[in-house]
């Protein structure tokens, strides 16, 4: 660990007298508000939106009561939005910016300072459309970003302080599961969050993304767990249920997971 950039960080951070951390409860922006509430007054604010997975939401409150968090939800409907609806490839951007001006509204209503969110600069190096949200804003910043902070420094960061959440898998919005340019709705959100909550129980896996391309369902798992998605009771398990949601068959992809996987088919 970087301890002279961990300081500049620090010394950032405590330079606000209060601050709303975007907080889905996962690794960085759990990490982005444990740190802050040691230096400055937070409040963590979770959306609450047909693209949050639902397992999500029951960690963000998990997550928050560990961190002893000042801790909301606040509901939003990106599909009121038709830019996000069509799943253009900067989807993202439509999603964080409505994400972020709603932040900023409660900021300003609430004295609030600014507005973090928890982008790193691992996340720079690929697509990353909704970081021009957080460049166009005013008062909205991503320390880890702006510090050069990356995936695995956030990690060691956590567990250096003892998170429990050091080593949770990286959860994306549903959205993510829907090939570009196929357009979003509800009932295919349900669908794949459902799918994957089935998948985590029967199966017993960290990580898992089910794609809906074409009506089907593509289960992706890391790949040091595809082994589990061969075994023939599990995939009993699974197969009917996916069906009975409503997808038209389901694949296994055998090279497993991988970030940004659905944008290169």
């Amino acid at each position: 660990m970087n301890e002279a950039k961990l300081k500049k960080l620090e010394k950032f951070i405590s330079n606000f007298e209060s601050v709303v951390v975007a907080f889905s409860g996962g690794v960085d922006s759990s990490t982005l508000a444990g740190l802050a509430n040691e230096l400055t007054e937070v409040l963590a604010v979770t959306i609450i939106s047909p693209t949050t997975p639902s397992r999500e939401i029951r960690d963000a409150e998990r997550i928050a009561r560990e961190l002893n968090l000042k801790h909301r939800f606040h509901e939003l409907n990106e599909l009121e939005d038709e830019n996000f609806v069509r799943n253009t490839e900067d989807r993202c951007y439509f999603c964080k910016r409505m994400v972020l001006t709603s932040l900023k509204k409660i900021a300003e209503k609430e004295g609030y300072e600014a507005v973090f969110e928890g982008t790193n600069a691992s996340e720079l190096q690929g697509h990353r459309p909704g970081y021009r949200a957080v460049v166009e804003l005013e008062d909205v910043y991503s320390p880890w970003a702006i510090f050069g902070f990356t995936k695995e420094e956030i990690r060691e960061i956590a567990k250096m302080k003892g998170y429990s959440f050091w080593n949770k898998p990286s959860v994306a919005c549903l959205s993510s599961r829907i090939p570009f340019n196929t357009p979003i709705d509800e009932v295919s959100l349900k669908m794949v969050d459902e799918a994957e909550n089935h998948i985590i129980e029967v199966a017993g896996v960290r990580q898992v993304r089910v794609r809906k391309i074409d009506g089907r369902a593509v289960i992706e798992v890391g790949e040091d767990e595809v082994e589990k998605l061969l075994n023939k009771e599990i995939v009993d398990k699974i197969v009917p249920k996916l069906r009975s949601l409503g997808f038209k068959a389901v694949l296994l992809d055998l090279e497993g997971y991988r970030t940004g996987k659905l944008s290169q088919r």
